[in-house]
């Protein structure tokens, strides 16, 4: 059960890099009213978040899984690890009785690559299983916010879509409220043990997908210790004899030794990513806001670690540690750490699997590490809780119970946990047709890499974990880099909230991206990012503000 990586290009855009890391994330694989809301219209009642007692009564019953037992349980918030091979003559059943009936199911998700053609033996097969019979409906996943927009404004919409928490801005968030179902009467306590492993997704992540007052969405939990990992080239760095830096400072005087133009070495590609965990910067979205030991509610952009992350970061592309590709936002920064002519840079945790897989018979001396991340001063590190899920499948309004129910029993399929046949189906497809068994590891082959990817994932997952049996230690590598960083973990007062802001607001953080992007390659000045802070107060970020305030006051804070 090995996850399916996919990297980040160069300089990605918050939403192609949020894109990335949930993909690979899902191959791994996770007394007041209902909807405390600012007004009482139709609309406004779409807004908002539920939290607390109210939000307790709508989740399903937890019923943790006890199909394997994982080798590194869950620490500082990170996910399970599994360092051992799984008996592939052994496997556990999750589902022992198919729950689909076999009616027929359509189902939109984003797609990063080609998708399979219809009626592929790795569809096919597990429809049988699960006893679904499911048209995909799959779209890019770079223009995914196009197309879902589209289809939620129509009077068409598929049984089930897939909605992914970067594209729940403007209208679309309002729509999930309108255009989805309540599945409270299907999995709302005790109703949930029909489907066993939806019960084992834990509760947080179930929390996360209450939509207007009812359990709509069914989630893709996450390790809340997921940060963007600084990796570095191990093998490099003992080669030349480089010490691994400790703080920003330390970094800066260490990238200058390590680049040489003429040699067609540089130290680093774009390290803002890591900039925001190491000045302690809270994520953009409404996890952006918290209140601090002073009281005040504030946004990301308002914290003074904000401009001094980006003000580190630009240090290091005016030294020219910087890839000059990475400074164009060309190419593909994954394939210049390979070649050996970057030797640290960012990317979400499935990387460190991924590139050890990639590079294994190529590059047998290429050794990829994680850097454990410092803080501002070399000392320990602030850093953010992510939110427990990200990513769900909702079921249209007005669907039938035979749908909704079959729709489910996928959804249960593809929440499978680690070590059962259902996980390995999902993850590999069938031997002989998509992977052969080399020394007890299951190994995809062309058409496994090919038709094995995305769609299933998408529709749920179970708790986080990771598990690699071609690479063990790399499993044993992750979880514990997770669970070193996660001691240093906060949680902001918005933790744990789905909130659906007002549509007024949706576009008004969206200048930020490319004012951090041209700052940092000297193309704007500070003084810019500062009038863009002032700005975004007097257009309406104080007008949020008292917004987060209220929601809070009423629905309690989520740290």
């Amino acid at each position: 059960m090995t996850p399916n990586a996919a990297s980040a290009s160069s300089g990605p855009s918050r939403r192609s890099f949020l894109a990335s890391t949930a993909v690979a994330t899902a191959a791994v694989a996770g007394g007041m009213p209902l909807l405390s809301a600012c007004g009482g219209s139709d609309t406004k009642s779409r807004e908002g978040t539920t939290s607390g007692k109210a939000a307790d009564k709508l989740l399903p019953a937890f019923v943790a899984s006890a199909v394997a037992k994982p080798d590194l349980p869950s620490k500082n918030g990170s996910a399970a690890g599994y360092t051992g091979k799984v008996d592939l003559a052994t496997l556990a059943t999750s589902v022992p009785k198919k729950l689909g009936t076999g009616a027929p199911l359509k189902i939109m998700s984003p797609f990063w690559g080609s998708p399979p053609k219809p009626g592929n033996p790795y569809y096919k097969a597990l429809d049988a299983a699960a006893g679904t019979k499911i048209t995909w409906q799959n779209q890019d996943g770079n223009t995914y916010g196009e197309k879902l927009g589209a289809v939620l404004a129509s009077s068409s919409i598929p049984d089930m879509v897939v909605v992914p928490g970067w594209e729940l801005v403007g209208k679309i968030a309002n729509a999930v409220t309108a255009k989805f179902m309540d599945l409270g009467p299907y999995l709302a306590g005790d109703k949930v043990k029909k489907y066993p492993n939806l019960a084992a997704i834990p509760s947080d992540a179930w929390r996360m997908g209450i939509f207007g007052g009812a359990l709509r969405g069914i989630p893709m939990p996450a390790a809340s210790a997921s940060w963007i990992v600084p990796y570095y080239r191990k093998d490099i760095f003992d080669k030349e004899g480089y010490s691994v830096p400790k703080s920003p400072e330390e970094f800066l005087s260490w990238a200058k030794e390590a680049t040489s133009a003429k040699a067609k070495v540089w130290a680093c590609g774009d390290m803002n990513w890591t900039a925001w965990s190491i000045f302690g910067v809270r994520g953009s979205g409404t996890i952006g806001w918290d209140i601090g030991d002073d009281g005040k509610l504030t946004y990301r952009v308002e914290q003074p670690e904000y401009l001094e992350a980006l003000e580190w970061t630009r240090k290091l592309f005016d030294a020219g540690v910087v890839h000059p590709d990475d400074k164009a936002r060309s190419g593909d920064a994954g394939n210049r750490f390979t070649a050996g002519q970057i030797l640290v840079y960012n990317n979400d945790m499935s990387t460190w699997y991924g590139k050890t897989s990639e590079q294994a018979a190529s590059n047998p001396d290429f050794v990829i590490e994680g850097m454990d991340i410092f803080g501002p001063d070399g000392g320990d590190p602030t850093l953010y809780a992510a939110q427990p899920a990200g990513i769900w499948s909702l079921i249209r309004k007005g669907a039938s119970k035979t749908t909704v129910e079959n729709a489910l029993a996928a959804a249960d399929f593809a929440a499978a946990p680690y070590g059962t046949k259902e996980r390995m189906l999902v993850d590999y497809g069938v031997e002989g047709t998509h992977y052969t068994v080399k020394d007890g590891v299951p190994v995809k082959n062309d058409l496994g890499n090919s038709e094995v990817v995305n769609a299933w994932v998408m529709l749920a997952a179970p708790a986080a974990y990771y598990a690699h049996p071609d690479f063990p230690e790399v499993a044993r590598k992750q979880v514990e880099w997770q669970q070193r960083m996660g001691a240093f973990m906060k949680k902001t007062s918005t933790y744990g909230m789905n909130i659906v802001e007002p549509s007024r607001f949706a576009s008004l953080s969206s200048q930020f991206e490319q004012l951090e992007i041209d700052y940092v390659r000297g193309n704007k000045k500070l003084s810019d990012v500062q009038a863009a802070i002032s700005t975004w107060r007097s257009s309406g970020g104080d007008k949020l503000r008292d917004w987060y305030k209220e929601l809070i006051d009423k629905n309690g804070s989520g740290n």
